[in-house]
């Protein structure tokens, strides 16, 4: 299953790159399920970002290794692949895309992921969307 969720942003693409630092990250981790930050090396190749979710009953490790960076002019990017998933999630394969955009940036969040079951891809679409689409505001605040 493929969600495209693009966010622009009236900051320059050099300054929303410096700003994708583990306190970003932690401002945009969605009130549920609660998200506690494990590990966290960064954006580039080689990196790791380790979290558990916490389900109130049960608590899930997601690791996630930073498998490519590439920087041109226009378009910063890196990919995270889970390496250790939640039990709702088979695949996950997470492209953050930075865009120049005029004097400002789009920030583009391409994520293809795989449930056990074809049924909860679907079932699964609208509360990906939202755990998304709630970074959105977070988005245009931290990068005025």
């Amino acid at each position: 299953m493929k969600l495209i969720i693009r966010t622009p942003v009236n900051c320059p693409l050099s300054t929303v790159w410096a700003g994708f630092n583990r306190d970003l990250f932690n401002r945009l981790s969605p009130p549920f399920p609660p998200v506690r930050v494990l590990r966290f090396d960064g954006c580039m190749t080689g990196d790791v970002v380790s979290l558990e979710l916490n389900f109130i009953f049960v608590k899930q490790v997601w690791n996630s290794d930073i498998i490519d960076q590439k920087e041109t002019n226009d378009e910063i990017y890196f990919v995270d692949q889970g390496t250790k998933l939640p039990f709702f999630l088979k695949a996950w394969h997470h492209r953050h895309r930075l865009i120049r955009q005029g004097e400002g940036t789009i920030i583009a969040d391409e994520i293809t992921y795989l449930t056990p079951y074809r049924l909860l891809d679907y079932v699964m679409y609208p509360l990906m969307w939202a755990q998304f689409a709630y970074r959105k505001p977070i988005y245009r605040r931290v990068f005025r």
